[in-house]
């Protein structure tokens, strides 16, 4: 990634979920996924048996992480854009992404990495704004 880039490669090292989104057959989706930054590149890992990595393999995906849900009075959001492949990571680089769940949606976790090359990165921020436990009235 460009050096420009290295305040948002900071913010997603602070969190470890964010959403994928591409489309499938003309229609949208988008899928929680766990990612690590390795070697200027994002790396994700997704459960298998929804078969999402096929539609986004060779594509042109948009992947999303931010703070929204951390109580923070700073908010921010990473966009990386850029084209995923499907990746079949070391036992090291497994190992980074720590364990994966047990299930995802009943069904047993199978794991799926994916490489996204970033082409464009874009960093936002809302300032001084109410934590979200305030956000919602009771």
């Amino acid at each position: 990634m460009p050096t420009d880039d290295k305040y948002a490669i900071e913010l997603l090292g602070r969190t470890a979920y964010g959403r994928v989104s591409a489309s499938r057959r003309a229609l949208p989706f988008t899928a929680v996924t766990r990612h690590l930054v390795l070697d200027g590149r994002l790396t994700l890992r997704l459960h298998r048996g929804h078969d999402y990595h096929q539609a986004l393999d060779g594509s042109v995906v948009a992947y999303q992480a931010d703070n929204a849900h951390s109580d923070a009075c700073d908010t921010w959001s990473v966009q990386v854009t850029g084209t995923a492949r499907v990746h079949d990571p070391g036992t090291g680089e497994r190992a980074l992404f720590g364990h994966p769940p047990l299930l995802a949606d009943g069904e047993p976790y199978d794991p799926v990495f994916l490489r996204l090359a970033p082409q464009f990165v874009t960093v936002h921020r809302l300032s001084d704004g109410p934590s979200s436990r305030y956000a919602h009235s009771a």
